[in-house]
C-alpha cells in the first residue's frame, strides 16, 4: 500500500530541527510540522495591548519575519539599526523578552534593496533553528548559518536574482539542506544550499509560462509511497522536487496564478496550496502517483470562493480553514471542499492562522486576533487587540504566544 506523510526527519539535519520539537517548540515558520499546528497546552484565548501580556519588548529596525522560539529562547530577523541595510539576527530570552545578542549578519549595497511592497521589509524570511545552528534568510541579500550564541559560522551571497517587492519567502530544512525560491521578475528558480557550508547543491529552472513569474512561497517537505518530495508553489503552477538533484517529479499549472505566498499544507494525502493572485483558487492536490504534467489528473477539488492571496491555510481534524485577505473566514471539509460555515471577519490578513487545544486562531494586519473554537459550527470565542500592526505569525508555546507587531515582540500569558 503506498503512503504519504508528511515528511519528518529525511535527514540528521531536519532531526536535528525537530528533536527537540514538542509542546513548548516552534522552530520554524509555522511551527514543528510547518502547518500552523501545536501540541502545547494551556494557550491564552483572551488578551489585549494591557491585559494578559507578559512583557512587552521593542524590536530595533523593522521586519516582518515570524519569531520561532526553542529551548526558552527567541529568534528573529531584522532591518535596522543605523540604516536598513543592516540586517540582523535576534536572540531572546523567552522567560522576560531581555535581548540576549544580537548580530549584524549583512550589510548589503543600498542599491540590492529593491522597492518594497508596503507589506513587505528587508528582514520578511522566518529564521530555522536546530539544536546548534541559527539559519536566516533574506534572499537576494544573502543566506547565512549562525551558532547559538549568535557567532556567524558561514554566509552565502552568491545566489541572485531580480526581486519584484522585495523578498518574503523562508528556507525549508531538508536532507541536510536549505532549500527556497528565487521567484523574480526574470528566470526564476528554486535552490538547494548544503546546510552545513553554505555552498550550492543544486539549482532548477521554474519553467513557468506564467506571464509574471515573481513569487514568495515557503516550500514544504512530504513523503509520497517512501520516497520524500520538495512542494514548492511559485507563478503558474506548483511543483514537485526530488531534494537529491533538485529534479522536478510533476507540477500542477493554474495559468497566470503569480505573486503565490502561502505555504503549502499536506493532510489526508491532499496537499493544499493557492494559486494567489490575481484570483486566488484553493486547490486540493493528490500527489500520489502525479508524474509529469499532473493537471488534468491529480486535482481532487479546487474552490475560488475566499480563497486566500496571503495566509496559508490550516487543517485541523477532518476540516480545512483559512481567511481570505478582506477577512472571510472559511471552514470546509478538507477530502471535498464542501463549506461548513464562512464568516467575514474585520480587517485584512496576512498573517497564517495557527491551531491549539481545539481553537483557531486568525490575526489580521491591524493587530486583532480572533479566537475561533474548531468545528463544523461557527463559533467565536475572543476578539483581542494590541493596538499595533501585525504581518507576522505567531509563534505557540505551552502557556503563551508569541507575538510580532510592527515596533514590538509581545508574549501574551498570564
Amino acid at each position: 500500500m503506498k503512503t504519504l506523510r508528511l515528511l519528518a526527519a529525511p535527514s540528521l539535519a531536519f532531526c536535528q530541527l525537530t528533536a527537540f520539537a514538542g509542546e513548548t517548540e516552534w522552530p520554524q515558520f509555522r511551527g514543528p510540522t510547518g502547518q500552523g499546528l501545536s501540541a502545547a497546552v494551556q494557550v491564552p484565548v483572551e488578551w489585549s495591548a494591557t491585559k494578559g501580556v507578559k512583557w512587552k519588548v521593542e524590536v530595533p529596525g523593522r521586519g516582518w519575519s515570524s519569531p520561532v522560539l526553542s529551548r526558552g529562547r527567541l529568534y528573529l530577523t531584522t532591518a535596522g539599526g543605523d540604516s536598513d541595510t543592516t540586517l540582523r539576527a535576534l536572540c531572546l530570552d523567552a522567560t522576560d523578552g531581555r535581548v540576549i545578542w544580537n548580530t549584524e549578519v549583512f550589510r548589503p549595497d543600498p542599491a540590492s534593496l529593491a522597492a518594497m511592497h508596503k507589506k513587505n521589509s528587508p528582514a520578511s524570511g522566518s529564521p530555522i533553528v536546530t539544536a546548534d545552528r541559527l539559519y536566516v534568510h533574506f534572499g537576494h541579500m544573502g543566506t547565512a548559518a549562525l551558532d547559538l550564541e549568535g557567532k556567524v559560522v558561514w554566509r552565502q551571497t552568491e545566489v541572485k536574482y531580480p526581486p519584484v517587492h522585495g523578498t518574503g519567502g523562508s528556507p525549508l530544512l531538508t536532507g541536510g539542506a536549505l532549500v527556497f525560491s528565487c521567484d523574480g521578475e526574470k528566470d526564476p528558480f528554486v535552490i538547494a544550499l548544503d546546510a552545513g557550508t553554505g555552498a550550492i547543491r543544486w539549482k532548477t529552472a521554474r519553467n513557468t509560462k506564467a506571464k509574471r513569474p515573481f513569487s514568495f512561497c515557503t516550500p514544504l517537505a512530504i513523503e509520497v509511497a517512501g520516497a520524500p518530495q520538495i512542494i514548492l508553489p511559485g507563478a503558474g503552477f506548483v511543483g514537485s522536487y526530488d531534494g537529491k538533484d533538485g529534479r522536478e517529479i510533476w507540477r500542477v499549472s493554474y495559468g497566470e496564478g503569480y505573486s503565490v505566498i502561502p505555504r503549502p499544507v499536506f493532510a489526508h494525502g491532499l496537499l493544499f496550496v493557492s494559486s494567489s493572485f490575481d484570483a486566488a483558487v484553493l486547490y486540493a492536490i493528490k500527489p500520489d502517483g502525479a508524474a509529469g504534467d499532473a493537471t488534468a489528473t491529480n486535482v481532487a477539488w479546487s474552490s475560488r470562493k475566499a480563497a486566500p492571496h496571503s495566509a496559508s491555510t490550516l487543517v485541523l481534524g477532518d476540516e480545512i480553514y483559512f481567511v481570505s485577505d478582506a477577512g472571510i473566514a472559511t471552514c470546509a471539509d478538507a477530502r471535498t471542499g464542501a463549506v461548513h460555515w464562512s464568516e467575514r471577519l474585520s480587517g485584512g490578513f496576512s498573517a497564517s492562522p495557527v491551531a491549539a487545544e481545539g481553537r483557531v486562531y486568525f490575526q489580521n494586519e491591524a493587530g486583532v486576533s480572533f479566537v475561533v473554537q474548531a468545528g463544523k459550527t461557527y463559533q467565536l470565542l475572543a476578539t483581542n487587540d494590541l493596538g499595533e500592526r501585525t504581518l507576522a505569525s505567531p509563534a505557540v508555546a505551552d502557556g503563551a504566544l508569541y507575538l510580532r507587531s510592527e515596533k514590538h515582540l509581545w508574549k501574551i500569558a498570564p
